[in-house]
């Protein structure tokens, strides 16, 4: 039998519960992936303790979609992989397992030169990160503002951006100053001040930016600096953005993604895999805990109490 975490009610972390699950089959273009990593997110949190509308609970509910594995066996019609080969899994619901069923369309072959955790530490922050700067056609000449540049959303968009030839500020707290130098930008300390700050940082004006954060500091300094609202864009305030005439994605963003921002999430992994093979992309990672315990990692998360991606394995 293979193993899953599932909640069977909206709750806090203690709902998580580690059951034993058929084994996974693989159907027509799906493979059964065993799993190394499973990469935890702030979403699952908010869909487990119901920040995030969904459907009723009619039967116990799988968890995380972003995970890296082995590929152990292949449905009718799969022929871009074989047994044996290591994979990057995205946007597939049940990654906190130790097997999954999962369509090719979902998956990416991980080189050696990539961890499983590494790989499971993609999908939703490095596909969000790539998919709004396209959105907000960021590339060279721009000066983008990063707020919260220090968490996976915000280092993966300091990092594409710099590579695209634009210079990013990045808000963060002055422990984690180094840390975005590092990985290409010009940090800044969030607080009273910040547009000043930002200013100064930036004398040529800042021409797009990305609130990774969500407070009203954020959001009005923004405003505050970029001309064209247009070129704002939050991955927080969804609900209320139009109210400050700027973009919203994920987040409760009441608007679904297009295609084309669905087609940038998914070319996001495999470019993030080919620049971390190359030694151009850094992931940060954090704690990683056994697959039993999924509850704490929730309440890492949840209380802000890991640098890093947390990940599970099984």
């Amino acid at each position: 039998m293979a193993r899953a975490i599932v909640y069977s009610e909206i709750g806090t972390p203690d709902v998580l519960h580690l059951v034993e699950i058929p084994d996974p089959v693989a159907g027509p273009g799906q493979v059964v992936v065993r799993i190394e990593a499973a990469g935890v997110n702030p979403l699952d949190a908010k869909l487990r303790r119901g920040a995030r509308p969904g459907a009723p609970i009619t039967e116990p509910r799988r968890v995380g979609f972003d995970g890296a594995g082995v590929v152990e066996a292949l449905g009718d019609s799969v022929t871009e992989f074989a047994v044996g080969d290591r994979v990057a899994i995205g946007s597939t619901v049940g990654t906190y397992a130790t097997h999954l069923a999962v369509s090719v369309k979902n998956l990416d072959l991980l080189p050696d030169a990539v961890t499983a955790a590494e790989g499971a530490a993609l999908s939703i922050p490095v596909g969000t990160a790539y998919q709004c700067l396209r959105s907000l056609n960021v590339g060279e000449g721009d000066v983008l503002l990063v707020h919260a540049g220090s968490g996976a959303v915000g280092q993966a968009a300091i990092q594409f951006a710099a590579s695209w030839g634009a210079t990013v500020i990045a808000t963060g707290s002055p422990a984690r100053h180094e840390q975005l130098r590092a990985l290409g930008a010009i940090p800044v300390a969030y607080g009273e001040g910040l547009a000043d700050r930002v200013r100064a940082a930036a004398p040529q004006g800042i021409t797009v930016a990305l609130d990774c954060i969500g407070t009203e500091e954020a959001i009005e300094t923004s405003l505050e600096l970029v001309v064209d609202r247009d070129r704002i864009a939050t991955i927080v305030r969804g609900p209320d953005a139009a109210s400050f005439g700027i973009r919203a994605f994920s987040g409760g963003s009441p608007e679904p993604l297009t295609a084309q921002e669905l087609a940038w999430r998914a070319e996001a992994v495999g470019v993030a895999i080919g620049l971390i093979a190359s030694g151009d992309f850094q992931i940060e990672l954090g704690p990683e805990l056994p697959l039993a315990e999924a509850a704490k990692a929730h309440e890492l998360v949840e209380a802000h109490a890991a640098r890093g991606k947390i990940t599970l394995v099984p």
